[in-house]
């Protein structure tokens, strides 16, 4: 049986204002997987990657990194592990070659190889022509880019990524989401927290929800998906909506302005009833799309029933 890539036992952690923020929290993340760690600002995201990286110390229960537990055997954890923090925390007057050499001698990877990778991984993350420049003047979207590859110089088997494309544009995103889903099917395993749902629904395997110090689902993307049984699109008529929008068993109809209303139905609803009463009231549909993302919506359901237990 392999040994999981993360193993969180039992955890938890209360700081010394009294406030509870992880109430015996166990996971495992499995190695290769692509693992999606999601919940609302003060779930306890930030303190469970905190005691993972040891810069937390837990109240109770461990963390093992490929089986190595982060508090009684830290060099050897943290020797696997590559972390991607929110802030930006290297040297602003540094260029990004210095930044990656100078990370990996902490790892004590000879000066030689150290170069290799700093090339490699800033070509790969198409920084390479910004590579001799002063940190501080690369854009945001740059400096994002420089977390991860500094986070791979050492070529860790286990990657966390804490909100990494928090305000970097669509194309940005899509060039980081490349390059990581790349090095995970060479292998790595990665840990993504994000806002963006739609990162998770479209990257992940796997996923926990936590929300107040406590998991409240643990499962595959796709079980999670399967969960959720009712769907919201929205419609955009060709011409202005009559007074009154006809009506349609088994679905709701919400007027949104002149032109446009949402529709909210059982997944397994068929549409061809909505469209042939449409078409019945004279009502000719220009475009139609989903509110929002499945995965958004199942996320705040669970969120809210954990609220109301």
């Amino acid at each position: 049986m392999s040994v999981p890539a993360l193993a969180v036992r039992d955890l938890r952690k209360t700081y010394g204002n009294g406030v509870e923020a992880l109430k015996n929290v166990s996971l495992e993340v499995a190695e290769r997987d692509f693992f999606a760690l999601l919940g609302p600002n003060g779930a306890g995201k930030s303190t469970l990657i905190g005691i993972t990286t040891t810069l937390v110390n837990p109240s109770d229960g461990r963390v093992e990194v490929f089986g190595h537990c982060v508090q009684r055997d830290r060099e050897a954890a943290m020797a696997l592990l590559g972390v991607v923090p929110q802030e930006f925390n290297f040297n602003q007057f540094e260029t990004p070659f210095e930044i990656l050499v100078n990370q990996a001698g902490f790892y004590g990877i000879p000066r030689r190889v150290a170069k290799e990778r700093a090339e490699k991984y800033l070509k790969e993350l198409q920084l390479w022509d910004k590579h001799a420049m002063p940190s501080r003047t690369l854009s945001g979207g740059m400096k994002r880019r420089l977390m991860i590859a500094r986070a791979m110089v050492h070529e860790p088997r286990l990657l966390i990524l804490d909100e990494p494309t928090a305000g970097v544009d669509i194309e940005i995103r899509r060039s980081m989401w490349k390059f990581v889903s790349s090095i995970n099917a060479a292998g790595t395993t990665v840990i993504l927290t994000t806002h963006y749902l739609e990162e998770a629904e479209q990257l992940c395997r796997n996923v926990a929800i936590i929300d107040r110090g406590r998991i409240v689902e643990h499962t595959t993307v796709k079980s999670l998906i399967a969960k959720l049984d009712v769907e919201t699109f929205v419609f955009d008529a060709a011409a202005t909506l009559p007074a009154a929008l006809p009506a349609v068993p088994g679905v709701e109809l919400v007027r949104v302005d002149a032109n446009t209303f949402e529709a909210t139905m059982s997944r397994a609803h068929d549409l061809n009833s909505v469209f042939a009463a449409l078409s019945a009231a004279g009502i000719t549909i220009h475009s139609m799309r989903n509110k929002a993302n499945r995965l958004e919506e199942l996320f705040v359901r669970l969120v809210e029933g954990n609220k109301a237990a």
